[in-house]
């Protein structure tokens, strides 16, 4: 009873509402930025716990995560290094003024050196390997890749030139892969693909591919353009961190054209287009749980996918930065500081998000 009448003092001497609090956007700003920083800086060298994911050939294959993976050992698995090393990368281009930028760049220079990504090469090229991380840790490759493509300065170009090869092997599984997928992966986890399909496509526009952009388009049509009516009402599963429903509509609204897209969203998901639209945050139970923690990284990616459609068709959808403050909010307190579960990975997705409301302003 003491608490909750304290917690009732303190909302009514406030000069803001509890909504308001609730739905106030947090900044992307050089403070945060170097908060972030150190979840990326605290994993990328940390070799263990390590999930490997690999399928052994035979004992030759019983190595130390830094001998097989010397580029992306560190942050639990390879994807999760991988888009450490991006967050890097964003942040780094955004804040050139960080305080620990020149650690940043000897760690990026460390990691993807020509010699580290060579031998990042040759495990993929292995027999039993050749799917390695497909499609999720691709698609974080790339986006790492396109990062670098876009990073004009002397380091950007280098670290560029550097990954390229291994970028260039990774857009050949794609191409040779996709059209073998006579059916989309409609998960909310690492094997969704409209989730891949949209990072690739970014990189192909990045980096000029017209043909990798081809392909793309007429995939993602084949698979979503018939859909209706996704069941919102099914999400989240309980090990969530991407939005099936969602991811779909990221994929659409970067292929289509907005006539298209719209009519295509009013029988995909026309409640977006109702201004009182509301979706309740996921809740985790225990951050101590690799999986269940899961829900903080759904609320960055539905956030992301959010403040994505509002910028892009803001007469349709700006009321979605309401519910996209809202999922930010509901997990950014939970980043600095938490458990290596979440901290090892969430930062990522929260910069995403993050990076996504400020291209609205």
């Amino acid at each position: 009873m003491e608490k909750e009448e304290k917690l009732n003092d303190t909302v009514n001497t406030s000069d803001v509402s509890l909504d308001k609090i609730i739905n106030e956007k947090i900044e992307l700003n050089l403070e945060q930025a170097n908060s972030l920083a150190e979840l990326p800086l605290a994993c990328i060298n940390t070799q263990f716990p390590n999930k490997l994911g690999q399928t052994l050939a035979g004992e030759k294959d019983l190595l130390a995560p830094i001998d097989l993976h010397p580029a992306f050992y560190g942050c639990f698995d390879w994807h999760s290094s991988v888009h450490a090393h991006w967050s890097l990368v964003r942040l780094l281009k955004k804040f050139p003024k960080l305080d620990r930028a020149s650690d940043i760049k000897a760690k990026l220079e460390e990691s993807l050196s020509p010699e580290n990504i060579s031998k990042e090469m040759a495990y993929f090229q292995q027999e039993h390997n050749r799917d390695y991380e497909r499609t999720y840790g691709w698609a974080w490759l790339l986006k790492l890749s396109e990062e670098l493509h876009t990073w004009d300065t002397d380091i950007g170009s280098e670290l560029s030139q550097n990954l390229e090869p291994l970028a260039d092997l990774i857009e050949e599984r794609f191409v040779d892969f996709l059209p073998k997928l006579n059916y989309p992966i409609r998960v909310g986890e690492h094997s969704n693909t409209a989730f891949a399909l949209s990072f690739a496509y970014d990189y192909a526009v990045a980096t000029n591919d017209d043909e990798f952009q081809k392909i793309i388009k007429e995939l993602a049509r084949d698979f979503y353009l018939n859909d209706k009516n996704c069941p919102m009402s099914w999400e989240p599963s309980g090990f969530d961190f991407l939005s099936p429903c969602l991811e779909e509509i990221d994929v659409m609204r970067k292929i289509l054209p907005k006539a298209a897209f719209i009519l295509w969203m009013d029988s995909f998901m026309p409640q977006l287009r109702d201004k009182s639209f509301a979706l309740e945050p996921g809740e985790v139970s225990d951050r101590e749980d690799g999986k269940l923690v899961h829900l903080d990284g759904l609320n960055f990616s539905r956030a992301r996918i959010f403040y994505g459609l509002a910028n892009q068709y803001p007469d349709e959808y700006a009321h979605l930065r309401e519910q996209a403050n809202q999922h930010v909010n509901h997990s950014f307190q939970n980043l600095v500081g938490d458990t290596y579960e979440g901290g090892h990975w969430l930062g990522s997705f929260a910069i995403y998000a993050l990076e996504e409301s400020r291209r609205g302003r």
